[in-house]
């Protein structure tokens, strides 16, 4: 036994090592992965499938285990389908790149505050009035093809300006806010809705919209309802509600300044410290 493991030792060189940290590392990020996402429960129905495909050629269930293996036969294809979105979210993390600084980082402390006041002063009087927006930050994730489909502004961010646009009756008040950078990107923007079938089913269109954008990108999304005033935010497909003005700025602060520091902060962290209640993704 002991010449046993010394041949197996042996036999182990440092890129063997390297081989398998790398391995362990990409399983544990997958696993991570899914376990944040809705395919944790489609991966379950997988292996059930794959149990069932074993234990039926064990026992000699000729029918089923035909059935079976003709299904894993196209389980690649299959795969692609049911986990498009997955796959899609997955791919737009790995291709994000972080030697590039997102716009964030281009911003002094100085404007950043002066950024952040406006959006709080726009969400506050949002909140107060009962006017319904929806406003998305765009970070490393390119929202183009967002801002396409709505009116490209390209105007400096004010209180001023949000209201109007969101002022009920204006022309681009039912669609999203774009803001890319130090700049409102483009307004009245048709966002995608989340495929979530667990959240409230009080929440309408407009959150529906902001929590779909954010599990489609790393935007985060700021919403205020029309019927209640209430704020919320988006982030990573997950909803935090009833935020008040002092959470929002401490969110935008972070955003704006700790990005340019340190781009794989997690904004999850902030609600977790200063308040708000989380919705089930």
């Amino acid at each position: 036994m002991e010449r046993f493991f010394d041949n197996i030792f042996s036999s182990i060189g440092i890129n063997d090592i390297f081989d398998i940290l790398i391995i362990s590392f990409i399983v544990y990020k997958i696993l991570g992965f899914i376990q944040e996402t809705r395919a944790q429960q489609l991966v379950k129905g997988l292996l059930m499938l794959v149990a069932a495909f074993f234990l039926s050629d064990v026992l000699n269930l000729y029918a089923l285990n035909w059935i079976l293996r003709q299904t894993m036969t196209l389980g690649v294809i299959a795969l692609v389908v049911v986990f498009q979105p997955e796959l899609r979210r997955g791919l737009e993390y790995v291709g994000r790149s972080k030697i590039v600084k997102a716009p964030f980082g281009q911003l002094d402390k100085e404007k950043a505050k002066n950024i952040t006041d406006e959006f709080v002063k726009a969400v506050e009087s949002f909140s107060s009035t009962r006017t319904g927006a929806l406003i998305i930050l765009e970070r490393e994730t390119s929202l183009t093809d967002i801002a396409e489909t709505g009116t490209v502004i390209e105007a400096d961010i004010s209180a001023q300006l949000l209201g109007n646009i969101f002022y009920e009756g204006a022309p681009l008040h039912d669609g999203a806010v774009i803001i890319r950078g130090d700049q409102i990107f483009a307004a009245g923007c048709v966002l995608p809705l989340t495929e979530n079938k667990d959240l409230n089913k009080s929440l309408g269109t407009r959150h529906r919209a902001g929590i779909g954008i954010t599990e489609n990108s790393d935007a985060i999304a700021m919403i205020v309802s029309e019927e209640t005033g209430i704020i919320s935010m988006a982030i990573d497909g997950k909803l935090t509600r009833f935020l008040d003005t002092k959470t929002v700025e401490k969110t935008l602060l972070n955003l704006y300044i700790t990005d340019s520091d340190d781009n794989s902060f997690k904004f999850s962290r902030i609600f977790e410290k200063i308040g708000g209640r989380k919705d089930a993704k």
